[in-house]
């Protein structure tokens, strides 16, 4: 297990502390419409602020590219923050992120203070890991926190390029859960261990298949990607998605299944439609029996209670990306079907971040996992075994 040091391992007090967090939530006219990120990241700032800590906190926000963009400016977190936490969280507005505000606002910090920076992508060298604003960073503080896994397989500035410069750096509350859930259920599952995949492309996650037939005991396919697996058994897909440059590989992961011992469950039968809508009209079919001018945008009845019944005795569950076309309610099913089996088995059930985790909390399941993670790409880079840049630069215990 990695073996990083925590906010536990720290003495912050009379400290400036620069906290990384993922703040990158949705905005709709100024406004906050999901505070998921902000409420999870209060566990580490509340642990620094009743140490003593001068609790200096900074994090992207959408996709500026380097530029002053006043709509991703991350004025209306800080006022959000000092409601959640109670104590008012000082905005430093500097368009260059660590600039006179910012210096003169840290200035004035007394143990236990919030202050909260500008945007980092404001800075086009965030992205690119430049030297200058990792320094700049660096210079305002003298612990480095990194609380933001949703960032860390990215090396940007504010969660690589900084800890070259402080004394310390180490992974808050959040981060530590998240290589913890994610690791162990990798390099250490209590089995049976069962993986289940999904969302439109195999090419996304190539690696993750690969990776995962060398560690579960069964891996379950759905979504846009099961077609590609199932032409390559010689079934007629219609015009469902497929990608004809995958088919050799997807042929290499069933041969690799069979080889391991692996249980590789791909759809028996599917939801079919003739238009991408919701509004359409839809036929079940069973597999290799879809029309021409068909379409699968769901997992059917069928390969439901497969999938349930294959869940029913794991003891690990990874599930990384829906069954269908979940946000058109008619293909919905088999993600509503997955998100229940999972909800009422006893086991660790870790969902991967993206569209996974925003299925779970929509359909009201989010209490009943284990874990949901707050990284997507992360986590998709964690289960393919990759060493994630914002993990690997905090120190060693």
């Amino acid at each position: 297990m990695l073996n990083k040091k925590t906010v536990d391992d720290i003495s912050v007090k009379g400290k400036r502390v620069l906290v990384r967090c993922d703040f990158n939530v949705p905005l709709q006219d100024g406004k906050i419409t999901d505070e998921n990120r902000l409420v999870a990241a209060l566990p580490t700032i509340n642990k620094l602020i009743q140490d003593g800590g001068k609790v200096i906190l900074c994090s992207h926000l959408g996709k500026p590219k380097g530029e002053v963009k006043p709509e991703l400016s991350l004025a209306p977190v800080a006022k959000r923050l000092s409601e959640l936490l109670n104590k008012e969280v000082i905005f430093a507005a500097d368009d260059n992120v660590v600039g006179d505000n910012a210096k003169k606002a840290i200035e004035n910090m007394k143990d236990g203070d919030v202050v909260l920076l500008e945007n980092t992508r404001f800075r086009p060298e965030e992205t690119k890991n430049g030297e200058a604003f990792s320094k700049d960073l660096a210079s305002i503080a003298e612990i480095f926190v990194n609380d933001a896994f949703g960032t860390a397989h990215r090396a940007h500035c504010s969660n690589v390029g900084v800890t070259e410069y402080v004394d310390e750096a180490v992974v808050g509350y959040l981060m530590k859960k998240e290589i913890e859930f994610l690791g162990n259920a990798v390099n250490n599952p209590e089995r049976p261990f069962v993986a289940i995949l999904g969302g439109a492309k195999v090419s996304d996650k190539i690696n993750v298949i690969n990776n995962l037939l060398e560690k579960v005991d069964t891996l379950i396919i759905g979504g846009g990607m099961a077609y590609t697996f199932l032409k390559a058994m010689g079934n007629d897909v219609g015009k469902s998605l497929l990608e004809e440059d995958k088919i050799e590989y997807a042929k290499e992961m069933i041969q690799k299944a069979e080889e391991k011992g692996v249980r590789f469950l791909l759809p028996i039968d599917h939801v079919v439609a003739q238009e991408f809508k919701n509004d359409t009209p839809i036929k079940i079919v069973p597999r290799g029996s879809i029309g021409s001018d068909w379409e699968g945008l769901d997992i059917g009845p069928k390969t439901r209670e497969l999938y349930a019944d294959a869940l029913k005795d794991a003891k690990t569950v990874v599930w990384n990306g829906p069954m269908g076309v979940f946000e058109f309610e008619n293909f919905a099913k088999g993600t509503i079907a997955v998100a229940e089996a999972l909800a009422n088995i006893d086991a660790t059930t870790i969902i991967g971040g993206g569209d996974s985790a925003a299925a779970v909390n929509n359909l009201g399941f989010g209490d009943k996992m284990t874990h949901i993670s707050t990284g997507g790409g992360a986590s998709l880079e964690f289960l393919e075994g990759k060493e994630l840049p914002g993990v690997a630069a905090a120190n060693d215990k």
